[in-house]
């Protein structure tokens, strides 16, 4: 594997603190929380003593004011040690960078410090069930009433859905302007008429929860609206290679992750008095795997560089979210297959891997989407 030159030492010394903290408070109970579909709310609150919540965020609301490198690095690691469903993720590179970056002074007083502790969990409420990744196809509206909005409609495959107490609503507060329409509304838990519905059950990411959400004349003031009416689309449109580059991260921890378990499982197998890892097949496929590994890690190190220097486009986070989803599928099959029944086990790490890993090539917008958008990029004219 060529090394990787993107982390520092200080930034490799935090990876081992996260590693330690995982196998303490998450590995021990990852099978259970697969079982409830949620994980504990312990996990988070120690998660935010630790600084592993959200560490990009300024100084001066609590934050540590570090790079994404360190929310790579907690990203990668939890993917790479097979704890899926855990949503720091959502919250740190995803959630909490909305109200970090166009939230008022008072929603960032009020809301990061405990978005920090891990008191507040956030979700983003975008996809509905007629509308995925066509975001101007949403229905949700927030109709003008005095100093307040009104908020009507549902959200579906809402990610932390369920224990999350401050959600950013996406909704249409205009809804004859198109993109130019849409915005976006901070929604705390318990406010009235604001629903939660039951913990959807899906083929992996078992210990995640994931909710439908409804707004049924849910009054907020104008304080509630993140940054300017009207201006939702163009925020999220600016937040997107964030959240692709975060899968392209998921996916380069959990393919390393059942790799290195794959490699350890054919060494010890046996197969008509020798080891699986001595027939030559063995050896050609995960060859194979290994040369495409390394240069996906190239490619997503390379935009994450892009990222921290501001750079990365959607185009480029659009390229490195399909390619890296893509070949996530195509490493974990192959390797599936070498385990041979056992790997249809869900008792075995690459069984729940093969089921966590399908959602990737769906959400933070389809591949087909993510087709689009290159190719429209490369057929422009001018």
């Amino acid at each position: 594997m060529i090394p990787r030159t993107i982390y520092t030492e200080e930034h490799l010394q935090f990876k081992d603190s996260v590693v330690k903290f995982l196998e303490a408070e998450a590995v021990p109970f990852h099978a259970q929380w697969e079982k409830e579909g949620q994980v504990s709310r312990q996990l988070w609150l120690k998660a935010g003593e630790m600084g592993l919540l959200a560490p990009m965020t300024p100084e001066a609301y609590g934050g540590l004011g570090l790079d994404f490198r360190y929310n790579a690095i907690v990203d990668e690691t939890i993917s790479e040690m097979g704890l899926s469903g855990i949503g720091f993720g959502l919250h740190s590179d995803i959630g909490v960078p909305y109200v970090v970056n166009f939230g008022s002074e008072q929603q960032k007083t009020e809301y990061l410090p405990r978005c920090l502790s891990g008191e507040i969990i956030t979700a983003i409420a975008m996809t509905e069930p007629g509308a995925g990744s066509d975001l101007q196809g949403i229905r949700t509206t927030a109709v003008k009433d005095g100093d307040d909005y009104i908020i009507n409609g549902s959200k579906t495959f809402i990610t932390n859905g369920a224990m999350a107490d401050l959600v950013i609503v996406v909704a249409k507060t205009d809804p004859s302007a198109g993109a130019r329409g849409i915005s976006l509304f901070l929604l705390e838990a318990g406010t009235p008429g604001f629903e939660k519905g039951q913990n959807l059950e899906k083929i992996g990411m078992k210990a995640q929860d994931t909710s439908e959400l409804f707004f049924n004349d849910v009054r907020v003031p104008q304080t509630a609206l993140l940054g300017q009416e009207g201006m939702g689309f163009i925020y999220l449109m600016q937040e997107l290679p964030q959240e692709r580059l975060n899968i392209a991260l998921n996916a380069i921890g959990g393919m390393r992750g059942v790799f290195d378990q794959t490699i350890a499982y054919v060494k010890e197998r046996k197969a008509f008095g020798k080891s699986v890892a001595s027939f030559q097949n063995t050896q050609f496929v995960l060859a194979d795997l290994e040369a495409k590994l390394s240069m996906m890690q190239v490619y997503v190190d390379r935009c994450m560089e892009l990222h921290i220097n501001k750079q990365l486009d959607a185009v480029e986070a659009a390229k490195v979210k399909l390619l890296s989803t893509e070949l996530q599928g195509e490493l974990i099959d192959a390797c599936l297959q070498l385990h041979g029944g056992y790997g249809f086990m869900w008792e075995y790490p690459v069984a729940r891997a093969y089921a966590d890993a399908r959602v990737q090539r769906i959400y933070g917008g389809t591949n087909e989407i993510m087709k689009l958008i290159i190719g429209r990029d490369l057929l422009k004219e001018g």
